[in-house]
């Protein structure tokens, strides 16, 4: 019997076409509206801020880049390539400061290590020193800082791409490697890191949209960077054009982030000629060797989420939020509310999305899907900027034309409302679904749903009888992902937030912008806890890579 051809739904492209022109629309809307003439506001901005901003942005990125990825590359060689003690226990632990939003981290190290913090204060009591001669400690309240917060929380992208490209390399160049003698590092330096270059990249590139993306713990920090600059300039100033403005010279930094990996990388290849080698077999560490790669796997661990945690606990349980439990459920509420709606429509809208390029080999789709997910790059302020003005136009459009023909005011229907918000999350966390629900679908055999169309399916029943059973398990990791990543988000609900429609994240960020850091410490605990849920999926996910 021959098998039939692929179904033909093009309802399918077209609503993935829809899709990804409505994820472009803040983007879009952000450059018509930088392309107007500059303003006074944007005037003194250039003249007195911006050079500042700018140049905390790229040395923030820098330094990030250099901890985050020098930590994330080391820490998945030493669990690939090496056994020690505690190392199936630390492959695992790695992953923890995932779930630590940074802004939470920085709120826990300012705490900690400020002036009059548990730890200076200590160290006063036990030498006798004064405020004054303590000016020796390094300030967490400055740049510096806020790259070591971001760094130990980030650093778990390059990790997982890292440890992923380390198990598909060939064991061979490795022991080539060792033969022609090469210790153990310089092999890892000649030969394991250039190859895994792409994973390396790719890593160190999330990271760095995170870090030009962060809002809470630069803005805790008192470091000006273009997140802040953008909404002091829509709130401080109220000038949108120059926010504007502000966020488009971002997408050119993230632009370039991108542009310049593309060009270093060239025309090389870094693939294996052959994929008939044998699996990766770790080096056994013994003695001081095996203390210290232990030691090195654990250092980020402590610092990324042991330490902050720990210190979030201890401010919960000393002082906690003044409110009771019952006066945090509406703010619970609204972020399980926002976190939900984000996820099922988020799941929902990428499987359009995935199966429309599954079943139709053509371009569109296939440019679609990666326009679709091009709103990760964008910073949430960015985005929240760019969903207020195509929906402040429509409200004021409708309001004008029920004014003109009915004698009513309708008001401002869309922006500052859930669906805005929502609208923004979709935007921002879409290429996290996408990610996932791609590489589920990618298992599955096409076979599969070409028997079921032999057997008088129609097209949208065999996918849905067939394959939507088998993707679930990707679904539902896409759907705790965008979950918690909602949960963490800042600056976009600061922006857009309805009225009187704070979440966990506003109310944190709201009590530690007081200084009200232990009394922040509970809202800010509940956020950690939500973010286990994706390190559960994500571990099982690692033992089925393992070879």
């Amino acid at each position: 019997m021959p098998v039939p051809s692929p179904p033909r739904l093009p309802a399918l492209s077209l609503a993935g076409l829809a899709l990804a022109a409505m994820v472009c629309l803040p983007l879009l809307a952000v450059l018509l509206a930088a392309a107007v003439p500059a303003g006074a506001v944007w005037a003194h901005i250039a003249a007195t801020t911006l050079p500042e901003m700018l140049g905390n942005s790229a040395m923030l990125a820098a330094l990030v880049a250099a901890m985050a990825g020098s930590a994330g590359a080391l820490t998945a060689w030493l669990v690939t390539a090496c056994r020690f003690p505690g190392h199936r226990l630390l492959e695992v632990a790695l992953l923890l400061p995932l779930a630590m939003p940074a802004y939470v981290s920085a709120y826990a190290y300012t705490w900690l290590l400020d002036a009059a913090g548990p730890v200076q204060s200590a160290i006063r009591a036990a030498t006798g020193l004064t405020w004054r001669e303590m000016a020796w400690f390094p300030e967490i309240r400055s740049l510096n800082g806020a790259a070591l917060v971001l760094a130990m929380v980030l650093y778990p992208y390059v990790y997982l791409l890292c440890r992923n490209a380390f198990l598909g390399q060939s064991t061979c160049l490795v022991e080539v490697s060792r033969t022609l003698g090469h210790s153990l590092g310089q092999t890892f330096l000649r030969v394991a890191l250039p190859l895994a270059r792409p994973a390396l990249a790719a890593g160190l590139g999330l990271a760095l949209m995170e870090v030009l993306a962060d809002f809470g713990t630069v803005q805790h920090f008192g470091v000006r960077t273009l997140t802040t600059g953008i909404y002091e300039t829509w709130f401080g100033l109220e000038d949108r054009g120059a926010a504007s403005q502000l966020a488009a010279a971002l997408l050119g930094c993230v632009a370039m982030l991108l542009l310049l990996e593309r060009l270093a990388r060239g025309g090389r290849r870094f693939h294996p000629t052959t994929t008939r080698h044998a699996p990766f077999r770790p080096v056994e560490l013994k003695g001081l060797a095996g203390v210290g790669a232990m030691l090195a796997c654990l250092a980020p661990v402590l610092l990324g989420f042991a330490l902050p945690a720990a210190t979030l606990l201890h401010l919960m349980l000393e002082a906690g939020d003044p409110l009771s439990l019952r006066g945090l459920i509406p703010f619970a509420t609204n972020s399980l509310l926002l976190s939900g709606l984000t996820a099922l429509l988020g799941v929902a809208l990428a499987s359009v999305l995935a199966w429309g390029a599954r079943l139709h080999g053509g371009a569109a789709p296939r440019w679609a899907l990666r326009v679709a997910g091009f709103g990760y790059a964008l910073p949430g302020s960015v985005i929240a900027v760019g969903t207020l003005m195509p929906f402040g136009l429509f409200d004021n459009a409708l309001d004008g034309w029920m004014r003109a023909q009915l004698g009513l005011s309708v008001g401002l229907l869309l922006s500052g409302s859930v669906a805005a918000l929502v609208f923004a999350y979709l935007v921002r966390f879409m290429a996290v679904a996408l990610g996932s629900l791609e590489s589920g679908l990618a298992r599955l055999k096409p076979s599969m749903r070409d028997a079921a169309r032999s057997l008088g399916a129609s097209g949208g029943r065999a996918i849905w009888r067939v394959e939507v059973p088998l993707a679930r398990g990707a679904m539902l990791s896409a759907a705790i992902l965008v979950f918690v990543d909602t949960m963490k988000e800042l600056p976009a609900t600061l922006i857009i937030r309805p009225f009187n429609f704070d979440t966990l994240a506003v109310r944190v960020y709201t009590l530690a912008s007081d200084e009200r850091l232990a009394e922040a410490s509970t809202g800010a605990l509940l956020i950690v806890l939500v973010g286990l849920l994706p390190l559960w999926v994500l571990t099982r996910a690692m033992r089925r890579a393992e070879p």
